[in-house]
This record gives structure tokens, C-alpha cells and sequence, in this order.
């Protein structure tokens, strides 16, 4: 029988069961691919020290103790933003170093680069994948190469033409009820329901040819009433049953958002923020207010990458390849070395007739790249079209008084006085 020498440990030589030397080498492979990760991190770490990083960085939690999602948070990124202008290194945990771009100048090498150099970091994408399954979202490689291919002629110019009119009769289903809720002078109305309920019509019947009469509530309940009915009965349901349905009903609207993805599932948070003045005589300016309204409050604040290969930046500074970095819509719409005096709103910054000379990369509200948002156009057209006939037919006005905080929305979607326009007004 092989005998193994232990005489290192002080040991004497002792039989060597298969099972002694099936534990010795997987300890052995442990041991040296854990002492080649530590290499290739202590090599990826001392790469990175030419990046500045905040302070108050956590030895354990890394800067996820100073990140958090509510207004104070998105006030912190804004300062952030003053003070770190173009890349800097944050720490999510002990181990995960991520960098975060926020200058027009050096998220170009990153979102022009091809996308098998810097594909989608699948690390937040991953978290989608339950809901959107392998979709062009999420997907990779050939497959969102394939899929990429098949639907961008769905969303051409030309097909969009024909769209117009769907948005027209979604918008005009809205305003009827609208026009009921303020047959007695104003109403109060929570403008996200009503604009989501107007973009999911929007949205089923262009892509899916479907009219599901979603903004008609007599139609849907009269529809669910007996499946209620037996949904809830006590008879038939235990509280497990009845949690669960529950959480169903709850995760559908989620499931539907997802499923609204290219690019219009955030048009209703966007048209909530609109309020503009009364002039539809000029729609380049009810362009300008829009874009200037994304550059405020993009819908996705951020986007994320991860290098497959060494990115070089303008000043010479290196993405080692491995590392991920975030690419912060939010941070470039509010640079102040891009965007002077970024906090004021002011739709002149889109003037056609005087425009600025500033980078393509300078609005990306849709992403940008190989991997932009193929619905972009989509949703600037059921913008405008919505925007257009509302601003026609209601004087809207913001109820109380906004967030103080730039990009921060309403909890529960912005209230607004609505009244009907007069012909002389």
C-alpha cells in the first residue's frame, strides 16, 4: 500500500486511503485558487489606486453604508457628482470595487465599445432574470445580437407613423375620464395611475394588438367581479391561499412593467414631472421640455458594464479588465462642468436654433451604444402626442409643492389640480 509521508507535520509515514488523497487535493486546489485570486485582486487593487474614492469607507461594508435609495441619497450622488467629476472608485463590500463614470468624455470608450468588450454586468441584471427571463435586456453574445436584429425594424420610423393614432385614442380615453372627474370646476387626481393605466393601453395595443380596456374600471371590474369572489371566498381559501394570490396580484403590475421594457415602461413617471406652460403652438419646444425634464429626472439613473479587456480613458488611466463600472446617467445630466447651473430647469438648453456644443454623450436618458434602449423613439413619440392633446384640453397644475430633491419622485405619484381649458385661455 502507498505509504505518504507526514514527516513535516512531525509525523510519522502513514497509508494513504484514496479518500486521504482525494481530501489532499482539493485542499491543494483550494488552497491555489484562492492564492491566485488574491494575486489577480491585489494586482486589480493596486491598478486601480489612480482613482480618487469618498471618504468614510467601512472596512467590511465598503461604501454601502453611505448609499442609500431614498432622497438623501440621490442629494448625496448629486454632491458627489459636484465634487468627483469625470471616474471614481467606489467599494460595495470589502472585495467589490466598482467605478463609477459620470463625464461625457469617459463613458465613450466604455458605451461605444463593442458589445462583446463591455457587455451588461450581469451582477444587477442578473436580479431580472426571474421576471424577463433570456430577453434582450438581460441576454448576451448571439442571442441579444439575434434578438436585437429581429426587433429593430418593429420599431422604425415609418411603423412608428401609424402609432400616432393609437396614442391619440389612449390619451383620449384618459382625458374622458378626466373630463367627468371636472364637469364641477377641478379635481384632484393621482397622475401616475392615470398616465401608467394610458401607457399600458398604449403599449398592449401597439405591440400586442390587444385592447384590454384597462383605463375603463367599470370594464374590469364588472369583468373580475365573480373571479373576486371566488378568489376571496372564505370557503375555498385558507390565509395561505389568500397571501399568496395576494402576493400574485402584487407581483403582476411588476411583471407587466418588465414586460413594457424597451424603453416606455418609465414614460409615466417622466410625463408626471411635465408641467409646462401653455404654448402647443411650437412642438420643438414641447420637445425641449421633455428633453430637458429627462435630463432632470432620467428614468434609469444608472447603467452597468463589465470590461472583458483593458479600457483605456482620455487621460490615459486604465479599466483593468474584470472590474465593473457604472456608467451614472444621473451624474453626467447633472455635471456641473457639462451642465451649467444643473439643478435649474431650462428647455433652452435643447434649442434647436441655438445649439450647444456639447457631446452626443452629454443626454443619454436611453442609454447609449451598441445597447441603447431600442424603444427610445417610441417613447418620446407617446410623450409628445400625450403631453400635446393634455396642455390642449386642461390647465395642469402641481399640487403643493414639489420634492425638494433633485431626481427624487413622489412616493405615491405627483397629485394635480386639473381643470378644463377654456377657449379663450
Amino acid at each position: 500500500m502507498l505509504q505518504l509521508s507526514l514527516s513535516w507535520l512531525g509525523l510519522g509515514p502513514v497509508a494513504a486511503s484514496p479518500w486521504h488523497l482525494l481530501l489532499l487535493g482539493g485542499a491543494s486546489l483550494f488552497l491555489a485558487r484562492m492564492l491566485a485570486w488574491i494575486y489577480a485582486f491585489y494586482i486589480s487593487r493596486r491598478r486601480l489606486r489612480c482613482f480618487p474614492q469618498p471618504p468614510k469607507r467601512h472596512w467590511f461594508w465598503g461604501h454601502l453604508n453611505i448609499i442609500q435609495s431614498n432622497e438623501e441619497g440621490m442629494q448625496l450622488l448629486t454632491e458627489m457628482g459636484h465634487h468627483f467629476l469625470d471616474v471614481h472608485l467606489c467599494w460595495f463590500g470589502a472585495f467589490y470595487p466598482i467605478l463609477r463614470l459620470s463625464h461625457p468624455k469617459f463613458i465613450a470608450p466604455v458605451l461605444q465599445a463593442p458589445a462583446a468588450v463591455a457587455p451588461k454586468e450581469m451582477t444587477f441584471y442578473g436580479f431580472l432574470k426571474p421576471w424577463l427571463g433570456d430577453g434582450l435586456l438581460v441576454s448576451s453574445g448571439d442571442k441579444w445580437s439575434r434578438h436585437r436584429r429581429l426587433l429593430t425594424p418593429a420599431f422604425h420610423f415609418d411603423i412608428l407613423k401609424s402609432y400616432v393614432k393609437v396614442f391619440s385614442k389612449s390619451s383620449n380615453i384618459m382625458h374622458a375620464k378626466w373630463q367627468c372627474l371636472t364637469s364641477k370646476g377641478s379635481a384632484r387626481l393621482d397622475m401616475f395611475e392615470h398616465i401608467s393605466l394610458m401607457t399600458l393601453d398604449s403599449l398592449q395595443k401597439c405591440v400586442f394588438s390587444f385592447d384590454s380596456n384597462c383605463q375603463d374600471p367599470q370594464y374590469m371590474c364588472g369583468g373580475w367581479k365573480p373571479a373576486l369572489e371566488r378568489w376571496f371566498s372564505p370557503v375555498t381559501l385558507g390565509g395561505l391561499g389568500i397571501e399568496f394570490r395576494l402576493s400574485l396580484m402584487g407581483a403582476s403590475p411588476l411583471m407587466l412593467s418588465h414586460l413594457a421594457g424597451l424603453g416606455v415602461v418609465f414614460t409615466p413617471w417622466i410625463t408626471v414631472w411635465l408641467f409646462l406652460r401653455d404654448d402647443l403652438a411650437q412642438l420643438p419646444f414641447l420637445t425641449m421640455c421633455i428633453k430637458e425634464s429627462l435630463r432632470l429626472h432620467p428614468p434609469v439613473i444608472s447603467i452597468s458594464r463589465c470590461c472583458t479587456q483593458d479600457i483605456v480613458l482620455p487621460d490615459g488611466r486604465v479599466i483593468p479588465k474584470g472590474n465593473d463600472c457604472v456608467i451614472s446617467i444621473f451624474g453626467v445630466h447633472h455635471n456641473p462642468s457639462v451642465w451649467p447651473d444643473p439643478e435649474v430647469y431650462d428647455p433652452f438648453r435643447f434649442d434647436p436654433e441655438n445649439p450647444q456644443k456639447r457631446s452626443p454623450l452629454a443626454f443619454i436618458p436611453f442609454s447609449a451604444g451598441p445597447r441603447n434602449c431600442i424603444g427610445q423613439t417610441f417613447a418620446m413619440t407617446e410623450m409628445k402626442v400625450a403631453l400635446a392633446l393634455t396642455l390642449l384640453r386642461f390647465r395642469v397644475l402641481p399640487d403643493g409643492e414639489a420634492p425638494g430633491i433633485p431626481g427624487a419622485l413622489p412616493a405615491g405619484g405627483a397629485g394635480a389640480a386639473e381643470g378644463p381649458r377654456a377657449s379663450g385661455d
